[in-house]
């Protein structure tokens, strides 16, 4: 994959497609600037290689309009602090306007070295990937950057289609990405432990399925290992289960015999009547679960067994939490097992979304070998599936 790394950027213009689609509160606080904090090492290496950069993103679903509760304004001032250097926000309506068009001179002017676009989103040809959308963001700039891995799914205007107008490589969150999720991962330091969790079998199917093929051990906990219990015969009482998953349940346990991986399954569970943070927490057997309760975790039972298989693992990938870990009464199974990775050996790879939230709240991102910043992304690039963000770049 092409890199910055090896591109020449002296004297040039970099624009940098980042993924600041980050959250905001109701004051228009940003409330995690993980994803702006991901992508300044990219930012600095192009302001050390002596070259400006013009950054752009998309945040929230404006739908193809200006709307300030989607402005990149918060990101802009973020930006300025993590930095140390002014950075010109181009407050454009039209993202490509006269207001960017006159940043951009200000910026070529030596005001400043770095510049942030507006919303890409405020456009619906950002969507499309409308080609003249894309030839006026390309405009700007002598190279294009893609450091966004969260959106090098989506063949978007700012992600894929400046790519046709100016030369395309990657920034360095982007080959860090790509370096655990798809190189290290294809031939993998063994034993290759997959912990999968999260609510639905479904899915994650094909994410199952591709990981089944290099994988010597498959982990399973969340809700997802309720539907798995119950197709091997025991009672759920009120959990939640995917009563027509059922047999793709079996045809997933039959595939891994035939595979020669090995999995587990949950021997005790954290239940309770019901769906409620102050819930009262009762350990059951996972064959003696009552019809009027409900799996909300793994048991201890379970939490030793699934440490002790992630210990002795020399890779392990986390997909999805042991249970509902927003609750602190149904925290402990998702706990033990993120502190266990943080206390292994192993190489660490922590799949997107739910995952990295659930990483983040236990103070262990840092303890992973990687988290990535990826959600629909990450899950992509375990299936196999070949992004198109990433194919501008081989």
């Amino acid at each position: 994959m092409r890199t910055i790394k090896d591109t020449d950027l002296k004297g040039k213009t970099v624009l940098l497609r980042a993924d600041f689609n980050v959250p905001l509160s109701e004051d228009m606080k940003i409330t995690d600037d993980l994803r702006i904090t991901s992508t300044i090492p990219t930012i600095r290496y192009i302001l050390d290689a002596g070259a400006s950069v013009i950054l752009c993103s998309h945040l929230g679903r404006p739908k193809g309009k200006p709307d300030p509760a989607f402005t990149l304004a918060p990101v802009a001032e973020r930006l300025e602090e993590l930095l140390g250097e002014k950075v010109i926000f181009a407050d454009d309506p039209e993202v490509t306007g006269a207001v960017t068009d006159e940043a951009a001179a200000r910026l070529r002017a030596g005001e400043a070295r770095v510049m942030l676009m507006q919303n890409t989103r405020y456009r619906e040809e950002e969507e499309a990937n409308d080609p003249d959308f894309s030839r006026r963001l390309a405009s700007y700039a002598d190279v294009f950057v893609l450091d966004a891995f969260g959106c090098a799914h989506r063949a978007h205007a700012s992600t894929v289609g400046v790519s046709e107008f100016i030369p395309a490589c990657g920034g360095l969150l982007l080959e860090k990405e790509v370096s655990y999720l798809k190189d290290r991962l294809q031939d993998p330091e063994r034993p290759y432990t997959v912990i999968m969790g999260g609510a639905k079998v479904s899915d994650k199917i094909e994410l199952i399925n591709n990981l089944l093929k290099k994988a010597d051990r498959l982990v399973i906990g969340g809700a997802m290992a309720n539907t798995f219990l119950k197709a091997k015969g025991l009672n759920m009482g009120t959990s939640k289960v995917e009563e027509d998953k059922l047999p793709l349940a079996l045809e997933i346990l039959d595939n891994a015999k035939a595979a020669g991986v090995e999995v587990y399954l949950p021997t005790d569970l954290r239940c309770a009547s019901e769906f409620s943070a102050d819930a009262e927490c009762v350990v059951c057997s996972a064959d003696a679960v009552e019809d009027d309760m409900m799996a909300l975790d793994i048991g201890p039972r379970t939490e030793k067994a699934y440490s002790d298989v992630i210990r002795s693992s020399a890779t392990v990938v986390f997909n999805g939490p042991m249970g509902v870990f927003e609750f602190e009464r149904f925290a402990s199974g998702t706990r033990a097992v993120i502190t266990a990775m943080a206390e292994s050996e192993a190489v660490t790879v922590v799949g997107g979304g739910d995952s990295a939230a659930a990483v983040a709240s236990f103070g262990m991102s840092e303890k992973m070998s990687h988290v990535s910043t990826g959600g629909g992304a990450s899950l992509e690039m375990l299936e196999g599936k070949v992004l198109p963000g990433v194919a501008i770049m081989e």
